[in-house]
């Protein structure tokens, strides 16, 4: 039987352990913290039914995915990061579906799913296919690739930003990463350090000084949320309103209510008190019923799955041999790794409200699925790396050799 699955599954084992207990966990705690939307469909399963049912998808992707080399997915991010600039400019043309305030899915077909999922894929298998294509020691092709990276990464990330200021912020934060990890000179990208910070406070002056003016403007509209936000994590409450719950708090407060009742083993799987009072305690919120139920060993067992999958990662990009799989795997365990890290930050107060779901074990189909291909594509390097058919050479290849398409009029 060992043999068998060796067989079936390849690639890392620790990789495989780390998603399929990421599952488990999932299922295990959407069963209770899905109790508003069991009791608005009049069915306690229907909504652990319908989360199992995408995790289903999301295994079946990632099991696909693992087989397929990644030099053979390497062209095709072109085409998906092309798509994802036409669907999300759908979204600003007002095409899409509207949610919670915001505008973030697009219907096809009757088929709901969000186009920054999408994009996130993308641009990341773009950027570690441009940084592969730096010529090591030569300061010309670097200041090349690094402009086309940036032009890239600021036209996608921009349009996410425009509707999910943590989603957009996250993804950029991930290219950044990518490019320090790459080692492009700090000369190039301690402006951008410094341009991001100007951004945020730009915002967060603007949101502050005119929120009424900025609630006009479809480009602006989300200003005052995002600066409403800050303030209540930054700035705190009057004392007098500290320990009363209302609408604007609402989140926060319940959430911490969560942590505070569950002590070192919590309450019990399927004992959580405020799972019927946590807005969205099935997805952004998760990890407060988490630890509410579990308590502290459950809140560290979760983080200690992200953390094996990110120091996994760091030991498969050194057996690397070439630029591309190494920045791939990096940059794909990135991602999972900072907006895992975002979300159960928020549900213990320490950052503010962002909306993120915790990867793999949040609700959510399209967050789901894509998240399962990034483990797809990260056990189809280590399967590679094992048969030994990953490239000879550790050097980047230079532009013409690398087979995919020609960036050469951007």
């Amino acid at each position: 039987m060992d043999t068998f699955l060796k067989k079936l599954l390849r690639g890392d084992t620790t990789i495989w352990i780390v998603y399929g207990m990421l599952c488990v966990v999932s299922v295990l705690f959407m069963y209770s913290a899905s109790s508003t939307l069991a009791y608005k469909a009049a069915d306690y399963y229907a909504p652990v039914m319908q989360h199992m049912g995408y995790l289903l998808m999301g295994i079946l992707a990632a099991f696909a995915v693992h087989f397929i080399p990644y030099h053979v997915l390497r062209p095709f991010s072109y085409v998906g990061l092309l798509v994802s600039l036409v669907l999300l400019l759908m979204l600003q043309l007002g095409l899409g579906v509207e949610e919670n305030e915001a505008v973030r899915w697009i219907s096809i077909l009757g088929i709901r799913f969000q186009p920054s999922e999408v994009a996130k894929l993308s641009l990341i298998m773009v950027v570690a296919d441009m940084m592969a294509r730096i010529k090591d020691g030569d300061a010309e092709s670097e200041r090349l690739w690094f402009r086309r990276i940036l032009v890239i990464a600021i036209a996608i990330c921009g349009l996410i930003l425009i509707d999910n200021f943590s989603t957009g912020g996250i993804l950029f934060a991930v290219v950044f990463a990518m490019m320090l990890i790459g080692r492009i000179s700090w000369r190039r990208l301690l402006p951008i350090v410094l341009v991001g910070i100007g951004i945020v406070i730009g915002v967060y002056s603007l949101g502050k000084a005119m929120p009424e003016l900025c609630s006009q403007v479809p480009v602006l509209d989300r200003f005052p949320t995002w600066t409403a936000r800050i303030d209540r994590f930054f700035v705190g409450e009057e004392d007098v309103d500290k320990y009363i719950v209302n609408d604007k708090n609402l989140q926060e407060k319940r959430s911490m209510m969560a942590i505070a009742g569950s002590g070192v083993v919590g309450r019990g799987i399927g004992n959580s008190v405020q799972r019927d009072y946590l807005p969205q305690a099935y997805s952004d919120f998760i990890y407060a019923i988490i630890i509410e139920e579990g308590g502290l060993i459950a809140g560290i067992f979760v983080i200690a799955l992200y953390m094996a999958l990110l120091f996994r990662a760091g030991k498969i990009a050194l057996k690397c041999d070439t630029i591309y799989p190494a920045m791939l795997v990096m940059g794909l365990t990135l991602m999972i790794v900072f907006q895992a890290f975002v979300n159960m930050g928020v549900a213990v107060g320490l950052g503010p409200v962002t909306g993120q779901p915790l990867p793999l074990i949040s609700r959510g189909g399209t967050s789901i699925v894509i998240t399962s291909v990034y483990f797809g594509i990260i056990l189809g390097v280590t399967k590679q790396i094992k048969e030994g058919k990953h490239e000879e050479t550790a050097q980047p290849q230079p532009e013409d050799e690398v087979p995919v398409v020609n960036l050469d009029d951007l």
